[in-house]
């Protein structure tokens, strides 16, 4: 199996110390997922920047945690290899410390469960208007098999 993780910050962003190990990790997750030949973008944004996005594409002005946008284009890179471009995940690390301070969890369970949960997404995943909620199971289908994904990694650590 073989897939491609492109990480990046945004533009007037300072990379975060924990950056270099969000590559293998998704590597990882798009390996559980059974992913094969497939591309998939994350960018690593502050509060604002997620919020413009945030008004334009969902008309909710106030910032978030995690948008994932869908992109499904295949193409064929220099070596002949044809990739599926699943599309883009946008995280604000500004969101990650508030909520896991809301859930209870530590920043670094939180980011690896907004990874997975963008990842579901550009998968075709929807939750609708369930959330996950602090100490209740969840009952939809998508967030169930997220937190299954997330068990799965307890061992690993990106933020110390």
């Amino acid at each position: 199996m073989s897939n491609r993780v492109l990480v990046s910050v945004q533009e007037d962003m300072e990379s975060p110390s924990w950056l270099e190990s969000i590559e293998p990790y998704m590597q990882k997750v798009l390996s559980a997922l059974n992913f094969d030949g497939e591309e998939i973008s994350v960018l690593f944004c502050n509060d604002a920047f997620i919020q413009e996005l945030n008004k334009e594409y969902r008309n909710i002005d106030a910032p978030t945690d995690v948008l994932s946008f869908e992109s499904g284009d295949e193409y064929t890179d220099e070596d002949g290899k044809v990739w599926l471009s699943m599309g883009d995940i946008i995280i604000s690390v500004e969101t990650v410390p508030k909520n896991a301070a809301y859930f209870g969890v530590s920043q670094n369970e939180e980011l690896k469960r907004l990874l997975i949960h963008g990842t579901l997404h550009l998968n075709g995943y929807d939750h609708g208007e369930a959330h996950i909620e602090p100490g209740v199971e969840p009952d939809d289908e998508m967030l169930k098999l997220q937190e299954t994904v997330l068990s799965g990694f307890s061992d690993i650590t990106i933020i110390e």
